[in-house]
């Protein structure tokens, strides 16, 4: 079926969407596409093909030009799922990141941007939005009781453009010169993706070599779009900020400016109130960094930008010998993918989480009297982490694979917390302490440790074994480590 058969107005397809919002994928499949996962039960692009198939009537292709004509203009078509966030459950994230193009490093070198395959993908945008309601991983089948949640005709922003471009363009550029310096540079594609990893903003490279590579959004983009759908609002600074290097020399200038200035000084250099206690809050910090860079909230996830980029705030404070004082909270664990049993570990979310984010790391140094507290210490520059392949598939693959063997082998165990007397432990509301053998710090560098605001409360389950929210940490000791071999910015 020919491209002259996708061709609609817009208003057309607004009429055909707006009649799917809030119907599943198997209310709108006239045509029978679930039949499909019959036999085949874990067919994959099952949602796209029921919204080509079914709700537009046209054959789903892999051809590199949009799939639309619309009023005219190519528009390609984006079915994404979308769940909600483990956070806040009134937010809605992207459910993974965005498959764009392939790579083709046999085209890119020749490519310019503004005629390149990847922006005509991306240039004008209609993106279907389902809603992945489960917390488990289901079979295709079950995706027809997925509801439709929305539609966007979706354009980026010029800086938005600016950064995508910077993106391709390191991606083009760094493929050239392995196919000049080189004979054979297929042999240093496996690189691509490592080696672009600290500098991509906006997008990144799936799966590895051999396998041929294809550009993605990263799902911290994906899910900045999706939030700006539905209504959450972020903000804009008032400086563009299109590569890393632009981000690194604001930061640069902010340490020459700002060095050897305590939290007090600061939260005053930046009229940055005390808490409703009159005491300076732990979180403030990052609320410094914001304001550093001209913002009024306080949170670096609510600036646009960085909660596109997948710039994540942590601050560090190091004694007067250098040293860590405590380990660092990742992210919330969400067991779905870790109890299903054929989940790849490329294609997980906590492979994306580490391989995607990135790190801003303020970094704070303890006063030398010990009675002082978080006042006095001094600010000292910022270091930014990009976690590497070694990292990934020595400390996180290793933790990926232990909980998932104690799941689908039935070694998760539960037991009971005792004191040097072999006596249980009884916390003050009479609830015993139990332990459950998840990765714990002592032995792995990211490590499980639950919290709960009530010991007897235990929302999570796993195998039978009730626990309390269960998030991902980093080891102090590891992370000081790291930084110590990253240069300040």
């Amino acid at each position: 079926m020919g491209l002259n058969n996708h061709i609609y107005s817009k208003d057309e397809l607004i009429d055909i969407f707006e009649n799917t919002i809030g119907k599943t994928l198997g209310e709108v499949d006239k045509n029978h596409i679930f039949d499909r996962t019959i036999d085949k039960p874990k067919i994959t692009g099952i949602a796209g093909n029921v919204i080509e198939e079914s709700v537009l009537g046209y054959e789903a292709d892999s051809y590199q030009r949009p799939d639309l004509v619309v009023d005219g203009i190519d528009v390609e078509l984006k079915t994404t799922g979308i769940r909600r966030s483990k956070k806040d459950k009134k937010l809605f994230e992207a459910k993974e990141p965005m498959s764009v193009t392939a790579v083709s490093p046999e085209k890119i070198s020749d490519e310019e941007f503004s005629t390149s395959n990847f922006w005509h993908k991306l240039e004008h945008l209609l993106v279907i939005y389902y809603l992945y309601d489960s917390d488990m991983t289901v079979l295709a089948a079950e995706y027809a009781k997925f509801p439709i949640k929305g539609y966007d005709f979706y354009e980026f922003s010029s800086l938005n453009k600016k950064i995508l471009e910077n993106d391709w363009s390191l991606v083009r550029d760094y493929i050239k010169s392995l196919q000049e310096e080189y004979d054979d540079p297929t042999r240093y594609y496996p690189t691509l993706s490592s080696e672009l990893r600290p500098e991509l903003m906006m997008i990144d490279i799936a799966p590895k070599w051999p396998n041929r590579p294809r550009f993605r959004l990263k799902r911290a983009t994906v899910t900045t779009l999706v939030q700006q759908h539905f209504g959450k609002q972020f903000e804009s600074l008032d400086t563009d900020y299109n590569t890393f290097k632009e981000i690194d020399e604001k930061l640069h200038n902010l340490t020459i400016q700002l060095k050897n200035q305590t939290i007090a000084e600061l939260m005053s250099h930046f009229d940055i109130p005390l808490n409703n206690k009159g005491k300076i809050s732990k979180g403030v910090t990052e609320q410094i960094v914001t304001k550093m860079f001209g913002a009024k909230v306080n949170k670096m996830n609510k600036i646009d930008v960085f909660n596109e980029i997948g710039l994540r705030a942590k601050t560090t404070t190091w004694t007067v010998k250098g040293g860590r004082t405590e380990d660092t909270k990742l992210f919330p664990v969400d067991f779905e993918e870790w109890t299903t049993s054929d989940k790849l570990f490329e294609e997980s979310t906590v492979y994306n989480y580490f391989s995607e984010n990135q790190y801003l790391f303020i970094i704070f140094q303890e006063s030398e009297d010990s009675l002082d507290g978080i006042d006095n210490n001094k600010f000292i520059g910022f270091k930014r982490l990009s976690f590497d392949d070694k990292f990934i598939g020595n400390e996180v693959r290793v933790v990926w694979d232990d909980v998932r063997e104690k799941v689908h082998k039935n070694k998760l165990v539960e037991t009971t917390v005792v004191n040097k007397a072999g006596e249980p432990i009884i916390n003050k509301n009479g609830v015993v302490q139990t332990t459950v053998n998840l990765p714990k710090s002592k032995d792995h560098t990211i490590f499980f440790r639950g919290t709960s605001s009530n010991s007897s409360y235990k929302p999570e389950s796993v195998n039978g074994i009730s626990m309390y929210r269960q998030s991902i940490w980093l080891k102090g000791s590891k992370l000081n480590n790291m930084l110590a071999d990253i240069e300040f910015i």
